[in-house]
């Protein structure tokens, strides 16, 4: 059986190749999207060791995150641009994996004294959903939690319809009409918790901050946050 499966490996591997997105070689693991190599050069933040870092600066004033931090810089035409874009536009879910398993390996090692009880991915809109077929987020969610087992909680902040264009508003009208959008169910799971918010990119905050100010009215421990990529 195991000489048929590799033979079968062999000729899809044939047909359809499984390469790299950022160098072309095909010596990379199966679920990965990017051979070991150009995840090792990836752009990580590293704001863990800046006494200032930005990501909670973001936040200052606004809303109080025990922990509030991002994997990688997103900048255009990076390799991260490309990894974003097939997540949420090309139904790549293993860069979706892939992202989230690097997110669990810096939880598991820079974030194991936070005893955090709950992921919480950032919901989209049925629509949204439903034109994508899944939810970028909860991708990352599941690629953390296969590293670090922590439960993933879906059906607590919802997003039941879309909040209007944000093109023209500044960051408090951005925030107070993407906050109307969202709503909180069985609450009572939230009580006494320590929850991470988890989302793809980071740019103005505005979604974070107003999911993140819904759930505070709420029983919970602590909240922090921590996003895959950040625009600068």
């Amino acid at each position: 059986m195991r000489l048929i499966k590799q033979y079968l490996d062999a000729f899809l591997h044939l047909w359809y190749p499984h390469i790299c997105l950022s160098c072309g070689t095909d010596q990379l693991r199966k679920k990965n999207v990017l051979c070991n190599q150009c995840i090792d050069s990836l752009p990580f933040t590293e704001f863990e060791n800046d006494q200032e870092n930005p990501i909670q600066k973001i936040f200052w004033g606004r809303v109080s995150f025990t922990f509030a931090n991002t994997l990688l810089f997103f900048t255009k035409e990076s390799i991260v641009q490309l990894l974003i874009t097939e997540l949420k536009y090309h139904q790549n879910k293993k860069a979706g994996w892939m992202l989230g398993r690097l997110m669990g390996n810096y939880i598991q090692e820079k974030m194991s004294q936070q005893n955090i009880d709950f992921l919480i991915p950032i919901p989209i809109t049925p629509f949204k959903k439903k034109k994508r077929n899944y939810n970028q987020a909860i991708l990352l969610c599941e690629g953390i939690q296969s590293i670090t087992g922590i439960p993933i909680l879906e059906d607590v902040l919802l997003k039941p319809y879309s909040s209007d264009s944000q093109t023209h508003k500044d960051r408090i009208k951005r925030m107070e009409t993407i906050g109307q959008s969202f709503v909180v169910e069985q609450a009572w799971k939230l009580s006494n918790k320590h929850i991470l918010l988890i989302d793809d990119v980071l740019t103005t905050g505005a979604t974070i901050e107003a999911a993140a100010s819904i759930l505070d009215g709420y029983d919970l421990k602590k909240i922090s946050v921590f996003t895959a990529a950040y625009t600068i």
